[in-house]
C-alpha cells in the first residue's frame, strides 16, 4: 500500500511539474500585401513633359509591407501582444520609413477587456480616426497628394492605449522623441524635452454609420522638422504642428460613403500654415467581382491663391479575396499659386507648374497573404 501511495504522489509531483511547465497558448501570425502598378502622368514640372514610371512609395491601393503579430494569453483575459511590420517598395525591393527593418510598425505590450496598451513605433491616433471614413486610403491618388503625413502618421519612442466599449473607441499616444529619421530628424528623447508628440481619439461606430474625432500634434526642436512644410521654414523648438479630424461615414445598401475635414495648424517661423482639406467619397460593389471607388478632395490654404481639389476615380476587379487588379484615374486643378501633384507615388517630386493642372493614370495588381 505504502508502495503504491509513493507511486501516486510521484505521479502526481511529475504532472503538476509538467503542467507548470507547459506554455500558455499563443499564435503568430505572418502577413503582407504586395501591390505595384505603372503610372503615367503629364504636365510634369515647367514644361509639358510626362513621366511614366513604376511608384515605389505606395502601390495604388495600399503600401506594400510584411509583417508579423503575435499574441499569448497569460490567463485571467489578460493577453501579451507583439507586431513587427515592414514597408517596402516592390519596384526595387528596399526598405521604406527611412530604411528601417520594422518602419511602420514596431511594438510590444499588453491587452485584456480593458482595452490594449503598448510601447513602441505607432500609428498616431491619425490615422485609427479615418480608416472608414477615407475610402481611398493610402492610395498613390488620394489625400497623401495634399498633406505627406496622413499615410506617415507614426510616432517612435512612443506609449499607445486604445479601447473600445459598446461601439465607443477611445484611444492616446504620446511620444518621448518621435522621429529620428528623414525628412523629419527630430529624435528627442534629450534634456530639453523637444521632439515630443501626442493624439487622442474618440470613434463611434454603430452597425451602418459611423463619426470619430481626434487631435495631432507634433512638437520640433532645435534641428527637426515636419512632412510637408513649407520651404524655408527655420527649425526651432518651438514649431508645432497639429491636425484635428472630424469624419463620418455612413453605409447605403452594399455602398459606403465617407467624408471628413481636416484642419491643420502649422506654427513656424517664417512661413507659418493654416490649411483645411476637405473629402467625400464612395465605394460601391458594381457587378460580380467588380467594384467602383470615388472621392472628391479640396484644400483651403490662407495663403494667396493657393487652394486647390482633385476627383479621383478607381475600378477593381477581385480574381480572388486576396488578388485583384485596379485602374485609377484622378485630375489635380491648382490656384495660380498652388503647384500639387496628382500623385504621391515617390519622393521626387513630378508636380505642374503653379496654376497647371495635371492628370495621372495608373493600372495595377495588389495580394494579400
Amino acid at each position: 500500500m505504502k508502495r503504491k501511495l509513493a507511486v501516486i504522489v510521484a505521479l502526481s509531483a511529475a504532472g503538476s511539474c509538467a503542467n507548470a511547465q507547459t506554455p500558455a497558448p499563443s499564435s503568430v501570425q505572418l502577413y503582407g500585401v504586395l501591390d505595384a502598378g505603372v503610372e503615367y502622368v503629364n504636365n510634369v514640372s515647367t514644361g509639358r513633359g510626362h513621366v511614366t514610371r513604376m511608384p515605389g512609395l505606395s502601390g495604388g491601393q495600399l503600401p506594400s509591407r510584411w509583417g508579423l503579430r503575435g499574441t499569448e494569453d497569460l490567463g485571467g483575459g489578460l493577453r501579451a501582444v507583439y507586431t513587427l511590420e515592414s514597408g517596402f517598395a516592390v519596384d526595387s525591393g528596399v526598405a521604406l520609413q527611412g530604411g528601417r527593418a520594422f518602419g511602420r510598425q514596431s511594438f510590444v505590450g499588453l491587452s485584456g477587456d480593458w482595452g490594449t496598451l503598448t510601447l513602441g513605433r505607432h500609428w498616431t491616433m491619425s490615422f485609427y480616426s479615418m480608416l472608414d471614413a477615407d475610402v481611398f486610403g493610402p492610395s498613390v491618388f488620394g489625400l497623401a497628394t495634399f498633406d505627406p503625413y496622413l499615410p506617415n502618421a507614426r510616432t517612435d519612442n512612443s506609449i499607445s492605449y486604445r479601447g473600445t466599449f459598446s461601439g465607443m473607441t477611445v484611444g492616446a499616444t504620446y511620444s518621448l522623441g518621435r522621429d529620428g529619421a528623414a525628412p523629419a530628424n527630430c529624435s528627442g528623447e534629450n534634456a530639453a524635452h523637444e521632439c515630443r508628440a501626442w493624439s487622442v481619439l474618440a470613434k463611434y461606430d454603430a452597425p451602418r454609420w459611423g463619426v470619430a474625432v481626434a487631435h495631432d500634434k507634433l512638437e520640433s526642436g532645435a534641428t527637426g522638422g515636419f512632412f510637408g512644410q513649407p520651404p524655408g521654414t527655420t527649425p526651432n523648438a518651438s514649431n508645432t504642428d497639429a491636425r484635428t479630424h472630424l469624419n463620418g461615414y455612413v453605409r447605403v445598401g452594399d455602398a459606403k460613403v465617407g467624408g471628413g475635414l481636416i484642419r491643420r495648424k502649422l506654427r513656424a517661423n517664417p512661413t507659418p500654415l493654416s490649411t483645411d482639406l476637405y473629402y467625400l467619397g464612395v465605394s460601391t460593389p458594381v457587378a460580380g467581382p467588380f467594384s467602383v471607388d470615388a472621392q472628391l478632395i479640396a484644400i483651403r490654404d490662407d495663403r494667396p491663391n493657393a487652394n486647390a481639389k482633385t476627383v479621383v476615380v478607381r475600378g477593381n476587379y477581385a480574381f480572388s479575396r486576396r488578388t485583384s487588379a485596379y485602374a485609377m484615374l484622378g485630375h489635380v486643378s491648382n490656384g495660380s499659386n498652388a503647384a500639387y501633384s496628382v500623385t504621391a507615388g515617390e519622393a521626387v517630386p513630378v508636380g505642374p507648374a503653379a496654376g497647371r493642372g495635371q492628370t495621372g493614370v495608373m493600372l495595377g495588381l495588389r495580394h494579400s497573404f
